[in-house]
């Protein structure tokens, strides 16, 4: 039986610009197992938090 990553799991994700859009929960997650997706917005601050985990997503440069 293979494993499925869970969702959401993580709490801090250090993401690049070729990663933009950035969304949560990310693009290889699955979203059966996680809350809506939700696209977040980081350019301008250079970290944001996920309204619905708290996930911490930071934009490295």
């Amino acid at each position: 039986m293979s494993e499925t990553k869970q969702a959401c799991t993580q709490r801090r994700y250090e993401v690049s610009k070729k990663d933009l859009p950035i969304s949560c929960p990310m693009p290889d997650m699955p979203a059966w197992n996680a809350h809506p997706r939700v696209y977040l917005e980081i350019k301008s601050h250079g970290e944001v938090l996920c309204p619905y985990c708290s996930t911490l997503f930071v934009l490295k440069n």
